[in-house]
């Protein structure tokens, strides 16, 4: 604090409360915009994905409910690959789920990964970090509808990593994807 000059004690006094009033106000605010910047939106359109466990960012109580429009805010990325679906090589497109697990925060060893019809299967999340594997919303730039496995499709980067492909990774590949519960 720079000193003022002084005519008598109450300018002292008053310039250390006004002082400590503006930390107190910048500190609030500091506060208010934290806590704003880790809500998340609910969402305008059809939900089709319901994240759960430890997450940071939430808009339904614990949970994220997330629209198509809020997998698409987050960078989209593109995957040609052949897999065992499909003839042929396709362009898959979507968001990394490592980008999803940091916006939400999510924080878990494994993701419980929930179609449609309850077909279950645990992933690691390690395999997000090792690998460059999305949350396929699109297919040769078409949305996937419920008919063509979506409307999310978990895909592995099979032609630029042949070492995945195995059954194990095949299997991790959940189509009609619409719940991930993040576990320890």
């Amino acid at each position: 604090m720079y000193p003022l000059p002084m005519q008598n004690g109450y300018e002292k006094v008053f310039d250390r409360n006004l002082m400590l009033g503006i930390r107190l106000l910048a500190a609030c605010l500091l506060c208010f915009f934290s806590i704003q910047s880790t809500a998340l939106e609910v969402p305008k359109g059809a939900t089709i994905l319901k994240v759960e466990g430890r997450l940071a960012r939430t808009n339904q109580g614990t949970a994220a409910w997330l629209d198509l429009e809020a997998l698409d805010a987050l960078k989209q990325h593109k995957i040609l690959t052949t897999t065992p679906w499909y003839d042929g090589e396709r362009t898959f497109e979507g968001p990394l789920v490592r980008d999803l697990i940091k916006w939400l925060g999510a924080e878990g060893a494994t993701v419980k990964a929930i179609a449609l019809n309850d077909y279950m299967i645990s992933i690691p999340v390690s395999d997000f970090r090792l690998h460059d594997v999305i949350l396929a919303t699109r297919i040769d730039g078409r949305a996937l509808t419920v008919r063509e496995k979506g409307p999310i499709f978990v895909m592995y980067p099979f032609d630029q990593t042949p070492s995945l492909r195995t059954e194990v990774h095949f299997q991790r590949c959940i189509w009609q994807l619409h719940r991930l519960i993040f576990e320890d």
